[in-house]
């Protein structure tokens, strides 16, 4: 490889161009190669939740801790795909941004006149995350995201439910930075539910602050 050369472009969310000496252009780009790296830091702290908290359930096994299992992303179209046809194309493409994975088309499960929704229509997107891209995402969510609203000054304690998983409203897309540059008739809201293997919200709660959840 030749080490000679000079960096041609740089962007903060997409990454940079090197011109090597030699003339050949070489791309690198921040995501997802970095992927790992920067859920790393999250994933430990999820890793070490028995240490931390056996001493308050009395957890004699670490099987017992709380552990992440997934995060699912979704977006309801049914209003909107009435006046965009594209909407749902439109929403895929940003959330496979966002999360990195291809989301999936959700259909209607059953028609209701009344909404001129027919059983099978599409009416919303989806996304389920699992292992590595989880980690990177709620990283990123939490540290990165989330202080980006407006407003924004911690989440409420009672979002977790009483079977210890959470669900966060997001009103704008734009607050995840690969998104930024949106106009503001794209924008849509979404919400991103957290599951744990908690077993109640007392267990859920002091989990979700151990991770770095940014409560009030």
């Amino acid at each position: 490889s030749d080490k000679k050369g000079v960096i041609t472009g740089k962007s903060r969310r997409k990454g940079f161009s090197y011109k090597a000496s030699s003339g050949c252009v070489y791309k690198y780009t921040f995501y997802p190669q970095s992927y790992c790296i920067i859920g790393a830091n999250l994933k430990e702290k999820a890793q070490k939740a028995f240490d931390t908290l056996k001493s308050v359930f009395g957890y004699k096994n670490k099987l017992q801790a709380p552990r992440l299992t997934k995060v699912v992303l979704a977006v309801g179209t049914g209003g909107l795909i009435k006046k965009d046809k594209n909407k749902n194309d439109f929403v895929s493409g940003r959330l496979a941004k966002i999360s990195g994975q291809k989301p999936t088309l959700r259909p209607a499960k059953k028609s209701i006149s009344s909404f001129k929704v027919r059983q099978g229509d599409p009416i919303g997107v989806s996304v389920t995350l699992r292992g590595p891209r989880m980690y990177q995402f709620l990283d990123k969510f939490f540290n990165i995201a989330l202080p980006r609203t407006k407003d924004f000054r911690g989440l409420e304690r009672k979002i977790v439910d009483d079977i210890g998983n959470i669900t966060i409203s997001v009103k704008e897309h734009t607050i995840f930075p690969e998104t930024a540059d949106e106009e503001l008739k794209d924008v849509f809201s979404m919400a991103v539910t957290i599951v744990s293997t908690a077993k109640n919200k007392e267990e859920g709660t002091k989990f979700y602050e151990l991770i770095g959840v940014p409560f009030k």
